[in-house]
């Protein structure tokens, strides 16, 4: 018979959440919250909607993103060669350590384009 680890409670997490606010000739899309299998299809949606509008530059903004799975890695790559194929200047702006750890350990930091 096994016995049952205490549970241990999670901080509060904020709910998902995309802000979008107008720059030169584009964008910059804030990321809030957990980007995962979940979440991934709004970003989808929004980013494709976005994409459609003839902007010129894309920023993504991790610095307020808490987590990211597969699901997230696989849609921001998605986005970035979407932006290469349609001449969109695609940017990430880096997330909090544990984010952009995520990127190291699946070998995409010197793929994508990183900026501070």
């Amino acid at each position: 018979m096994s016995r049952e680890e205490p549970r241990v409670p999670r901080p509060e997490q904020q709910p998902f959440r995309i802000e979008v606010e107008p720059e030169p000739d584009g964008v910059r899309v804030i990321l809030c919250g957990e980007l995962d299998l979940a979440t991934g299809g709004h970003l989808n949606e929004q980013l494709d909607e976005l994409r459609t509008v003839g902007l010129r530059r894309l920023v993504l903004d991790l610095r307020e993103l808490e987590f990211i799975d597969s699901t997230g890695l696989r849609l921001i790559l998605r986005t970035s060669k979407l932006a290469s194929k349609d001449r969109i200047d695609f940017t990430l702006l880096e997330g909090p350590e544990e984010i952009q750890r995520v990127f190291e350990i699946a070998g995409l930091t010197d793929v994508l384009p990183f900026r501070r």
